[in-house]
């Protein structure tokens, strides 16, 4: 029985967040007289609250005080859960749960590698948290993609080796800490952006049962 370990990331590969992420975010910048577009949010994906607000105040030219800073931080944090607390099954994307029924199914280890310190709201939002085996996230964490932390302590949970773990990643912070971990990388989204990453696909209606087969007997 080949028992290998599938992390998934959240945002932009089980839900959609980054809409919300560039909502608050345009919110909170132009409270500060800063213009903030979707081009820049893209920079923003994967990359920590407090990285995000760095750049940000760097694209405005803008510096502001460590309680001021704070506050900030928790003021999009406030607006994006509002964005969030709306959320249900219908945000999951296209074929992730056919994609973990399957590995469910096939008795293989499923867990959760995010940055976001609001997975476990999220999981439980859209209805698929039972899916999960484990959840690693933002809050069992102390270092940022691309390091491999996250995605380490996954394969620590269920002694697999890195090697045996199968990372699914949106973002290329994200794929370079699976590979840093060693790990084979999955980039879901675009071909160019995600080039680093050991196959690409844009959805998960595109990752196929001989595919998914093919990972779990090699």
């Amino acid at each position: 029985m080949n028992k290998k370990a599938f992390i998934f990331d959240l945002d932009g590969v089980i839900v959609d967040t980054a809409k919300y992420h560039f909502l608050a975010w345009k919110k909170l910048a132009a409270t500060i007289g800063v213009d903030f577009t979707e081009h820049q949010n893209e920079q923003l994906k994967g990359v920590s609250r407090v990285k995000s607000l760095e750049k940000i105040l760097a694209w405005g030219n803008k510096s502001i005080n460590d309680a001021e800073f704070t506050r900030l931080m928790g003021l999009k944090n406030d607006d994006y859960l509002t964005y969030i607390d709306k959320m249900d099954e219908q945000e999951i994307l296209p074929d992730v749960t056919k994609t973990l029924d399957f590995l469910k199914d096939k008795k293989q280890h499923i867990a959760l590698g995010s940055a976001s310190k609001n997975a476990r709201m999220i999981l439980e939002k859209v209805n698929i948290i039972n899916k999960f085996d484990v959840i690693i996230d933002g809050n069992d964490v102390s270092k940022a993609k691309p390091d491999p932390e996250v995605f380490l302590k996954a394969a620590e949970h269920f002694n697999v080796p890195p090697k045996h773990c199968i990372v699914f990643e949106d973002a290329v912070a994200g794929i370079q800490a699976a590979n840093n971990a060693k790990m084979i990388s999955i980039g879901i989204g675009d071909k160019n952006t995600l080039h680093e990453a050991d196959y690409v696909f844009t959805d998960f209606t595109e990752i196929n049962i001989d595919f998914l087969n093919e990972l779990i007997n090699r």
